[in-house]
């Protein structure tokens, strides 16, 4: 998906909803045009540092280890994979790294300089989904779900829909008022209505689920 070409997409893809499936009129009617606004400048390797330093963790202890990785490397906007490769483990330890996590970033460093994961994004570009999802997931620490919010969030993918994800099961629950959570098998089966713009599902659902 070209940047250029996004903010005409989301446009159509909310027309397409409304006309699919009632429950979509409603939300979109409820929250307004979908604003889902991915960071294009991002490269992938970037994105999935960041993902696994917010992984179980609140937003703001993420931010202040993030920040503290990024300060460790002064020369350098972003950590590099030699940066990950050669800092100490005493180093990652004490911008407040899990042994954990410290492994699955070298890891991450490790296979991105072997070529698996790309530096830049046109390495993804020619790439379906499920081709990408099958790539990354073979770096320690990367399961489908994070993998499906680089799709949506970093490269700008319009058609997936993270069934595993809390926030956007629990929006389709309400916003249909289930009792009991929609399971992820079900939620697939009813996304299939909303190809191809199930990203743009997936965003009315989380807003759903963010209403008190």
């Amino acid at each position: 998906m070209a940047q250029s070409d996004f903010a005409e997409q989301l446009a159509l893809g909310d027309k397409r909803l409304s006309r699919a499936d009632p429950l979509m009129r409603r939300l979109i009617k409820r929250h307004g045009p979908c604003a889902l606004a991915p960071a294009w400048r991002r490269p992938p390797f970037e994105a999935l540092v960041r993902a696994i330093i917010y992984q179980q963790l609140h937003g703001k202890a993420a931010a202040t280890i993030l920040q503290r990785l990024i300060d460790l490397f002064p020369d350098a906007r972003f950590p590099t994979p030699s940066h990950l490769l050669e800092a100490s483990d005493e180093d990652l330890r004490g911008v407040g790294l899990s042994r954990q996590k410290s492994g699955y970033l070298r890891d991450l460093a490790l296979r991105t300089e072997q070529g698996l994961v790309p530096l830049r994004r046109v390495g993804l570009a020619r790439a379906s989904d499920e081709e990408i999802v099958a790539r990354l997931t073979e770096v320690k620490g990367i399961g489908r779900w994070t993998v499906e919010m680089l799709l949506i969030f970093t490269l700008g993918r319009l058609d997936v829909l993270p069934v595993d994800d809390f926030g956007v099961r629990k929006g389709y629950s309400r916003a249909t008022g289930r009792e009991s959570q929609v399971s992820a098998g079900e939620l697939h089966q009813i996304g299939e209505a909303w190809a191809p713009w199930r990203s743009i599902a997936a965003w009315y659902l989380w807003r759903e689920s963010e209403v008190k």
